[in-house]
């Protein structure tokens, strides 16, 4: 069995509890090295994480002949520069999402790991859910009917202050936007996932409590070229968390409560019943094992540019209807 020796660019939140966690628990991937742009902390979070070096600046690390894939986890600003740089290095790309400030940044990334014979991967993670891979089952066997509307809500309270260290959120320049560019993209994947392409969007944002660059609320309604419609409503300001999907058919429907936590009820003429689905313990270790898979088997990932792209181009819709 071949092994993947990873670089790591960025140590926040999901690096250390999901990302390097991973990395050192496959058997088909190497925790080479990490680069933080604290150059005093670089050390102690190669250590901590278990990586073999570290690197205070990332252009460095590319140069490290041994690194053969790259996960970027830095804001979304620097995902471009950083992923076409690494693409130029002979790395290959697994990138947080969003993707990518817009799709002009994504068809520059998805240019050059083609011209550089490397893979990309975008972090949307939840496409290895078993309750989704069950969601799709479901729609493909007509269990419930045509599906008609597909409903999901993501609220979260999120307060955060412009110089802690996700300040850059709050920054248009750097993150792009706020709940929908952030978690609502995930939605977005999720829905593209099973129904396919979009006909037509309609976006809203409003700052409906917080004062920011970004809002703090938006939602969208989607038309599929399949006639399927769908709604994604996502906030920073709710106080009651909500993280739902709901799809009703001509012949019956779908609910999921918690999406993470893989609970669904199904309804249809022949009554209703509950399934359980549960998540992998570490939901980025899937993605991460697609990945490397892909590499040594020579196949595209699983949630490859293109994926990341059409979620990129719907967030720019949904931000145009409020210019």
């Amino acid at each position: 069995m071949g092994i993947i020796r990873w670089g790591v660019i960025g140590a926040g939140d999901i690096v250390v509890r999901r990302v390097a966690p991973a990395i050192v628990e496959l058997d088909n991937c190497e925790f080479a090295a990490i680069a933080r742009d604290r150059s005093e902390l670089a050390e102690s979070s190669a250590r901590e994480l278990g990586a073999m070096r570290w690197y205070s600046d990332w252009r460095e690390m590319l140069a490290d002949g041994e690194i053969e894939a790259v996960y970027i986890a830095t804001p979304v600003h620097l995902h471009a520069e950083q992923s076409i740089a690494a693409a130029r290095a002979g790395k290959h790309v697994l990138c947080e999402k969003p993707m990518a400030m817009n799709p002009g940044e994504c068809d520059r990334m998805i240019e050059a790991c083609e011209k550089h014979n490397v893979k990309l991967g975008v972090a949307y993670y939840r496409r290895f859910y078993p309750v989704l891979v069950r969601v799709r089952e479901l729609l493909s066997s007509g269990e419930i009917g045509k599906p008609v509307i597909a409903q999901m809500n993501a609220f979260e309270y999120v307060d955060m202050s412009a110089d802690g260290p996700r300040g850059w959120f709050l920054q248009r320049a750097k993150s792009g936007g706020g709940p929908m560019m952030d978690f609502g993209c995930h939605r977005l994947e999720v829905l593209l996932d099973l129904f396919g392409s979009v006909e037509s969007v309609r976006g809203l944002t409003a700052n409906v409590f917080f004062e920011r660059q970004v809002e703090d609320t938006a939602a969208t309604f989607l038309e599929f070229d399949s006639g399927t419609t769908a709604s994604v409503t996502v906030t920073h300001a709710a106080r009651d968390p909500r993280d739902t999907l709901d799809i009703y058919g001509t012949e019956g429907s779908i609910r999921i409560p918690v999406l993470n936590n893989g609970t669904m009820n199904i309804t249809t003429s022949q009554g209703s019943r509950e399934e359980q689905h549960p998540p992998h313990e570490n939901v980025h270790l899937p993605l991460i094992s697609d990945f490397a898979d892909a590499i040594l088997n020579g196949r595209d990932a699983a949630v490859g540019g293109s994926a990341g792209r059409e979620v990129s181009k719907l967030i720019e819709e949904i931000y145009a209807d409020q210019q």
